[in-house]
């Protein structure tokens, strides 16, 4: 049956996310679950276990990147998965470099950085699993990018035939995981297909080459479904959750990720409210978390939706400039080169800067048949959130993460 564009089948979720994990199972010798501690790797890693039980291939790898700066209750929980005979896990703590939206000077930091020991939010964890040593790993360098170990680990694990990462990816959480889910397996360029057999759909892999392959095999569970799974099977789960719901917090809110991301930081305040020793740790450790936490939510930074123009300037494109005045310097020339691109680009498709509305807004983007337009509110809104140009559609960027780390280290050292 297919409703609003979602193809109901005659199984239920679970029968389902099973069979595509003996798939999994039946095609790779290589098997590697994406942990988090979340709710979704948790229940994930219990249907790996499952079917690697039922199929005679226990253990079931885990891979965490341990980001130092996490809730006490979610390592609690972490350590009590890898103590499961039936796992084998990857507990990586190693200075791995991270986003830091809570300070415009210091936009990134990073995790288990050598030589601060005595800062770090809490001691290197005890467990067989940790891995701590900066030689372990081939691939590794120090302070690589969160977004760089990844990938890099993937072809690691999968080094002498291929590998597969199962990651706990549903589309019922986000408008853009839905579409990532639900794009055609035949357009998909990427997309794992068996011996003989059709493309996947819940797959994925970074480059048409690459060993390792991404499956979602929970991609069609609903949040009730999670929870259901977790309390039939009496599975162990973060308790977190518990205390995420007892401060009221909305469900679609209840996330375990890094907390100091240009999104995720709206949830900082929760700590003092949960953990205020683990709190007391992160201010002293990462800097402007306590700013963030008194101000991500609010208008000031670029949230709530219905930031205006102050009443000292004529126009975004004037509010613009004067914020990109009030950027420290070894940012401001990054800033500065993302907007370039993001003019250029716009330029090249038809809406060259004389032709910007001042103020875009999404009714105008659905007018021009467009998903957004370019304006100077959405420069303004970037540099507001600090956002390294996120809301320009920027990514991660090794180049300038390395040039804003050596400029920082520069001044440190005057």
């Amino acid at each position: 049956m297919k409703q609003g564009g979602k193809i109901y089948l005659d199984a239920n979720v679970y029968d389902a996310a099973k069979s595509r994990l003996r798939l999994v199972f039946e095609n790779f010798q290589k098997i590697c679950v994406a942990f988090s501690g979340g709710k979704d790797s948790t229940v994930l890693l219990h249907l790996a276990v499952e079917v690697a039980r039922e199929m005679g291939r226990l253990p079931v790898d885990a891979m965490l990147i341990d980001l130092e700066g996490q809730y006490a209750a979610t390592m609690a929980h972490v350590r009590t998965m890898f103590d499961m005979p039936e796992v084998r896990g990857w507990w990586i703590c190693l200075p791995i470099n991270l986003r830091n939206a809570s300070s415009v000077e210091h936009p990134y930091w990073c995790a288990w950085e050598s030589g601060r020991e005595q800062d770090w939010i809490r001691p290197m964890p005890e467990h067989p699993r940790v891995v701590s040593d900066q030689g372990f790993f081939p691939f590794y360098r120090y302070r690589m990018e969160f977004e760089e170990f990844v990938p890099a680990f993937n072809e690691w694990f999968a080094e002498g035939g291929s590998a597969a990462f199962l990651v706990g990816i549903r589309a019922d959480e986000s408008l853009h995981r839905y579409k990532s889910v639900k794009t055609s397996a035949t357009v998909k360029k990427c997309a794992w297909a068996p011996p003989g057999g059709e493309a996947v759909q819940w797959s994925a892999k970074n480059r048409a080459k690459s060993r390792a392959v991404s499956f979602f095999p929970i991609y069609d569970w609903r949040f009730e479904d999670i929870w259901r799974y977790i309390h039939d099977g009496s599975h162990d789960y973060n308790r977190l959750y518990d205390w995420m719901y007892l401060t009221g917090m909305p469900f679609s809110e209840m996330r375990i990720c890094q907390p100091y991301g240009d999104d995720q930081r709206k949830g900082l305040d929760l700590f003092h409210k949960i953990e205020p020793e683990t709190w007391f740790r992160i201010v002293q450790r990462v800097e402007g978390a306590n700013y963030a936490a008194h101000y991500a939510r609010q208008k000031m930074l670029g949230y709530k939706g219905g930031v205006g123009l102050p009443p000292a300037f004529s126009s975004w494109q004037q509010y613009s400039e004067f914020l990109l005045r009030t950027i420290p310097e070894h940012l401001r020339s990054v800033y500065e080169r993302r907007i370039t691109v993001f003019r250029d680009w716009w330029a090249e498709h038809g809406y060259p800067p004389g032709k910007w509305p001042d103020a875009a807004m999404p009714r105008d983007a659905k007018a021009a048949g467009r998903r957004r337009l370019p304006s100077w509110r959405r420069v303004a809104i970037s540099l507001l959130k600090q956002d390294m140009g996120k809301s320009l559609s920027f990514g991660f960027c090794a180049e300038d993460t390395s040039s804003i780390l050596s400029k920082i280290e520069q001044y440190r050292s005057l």
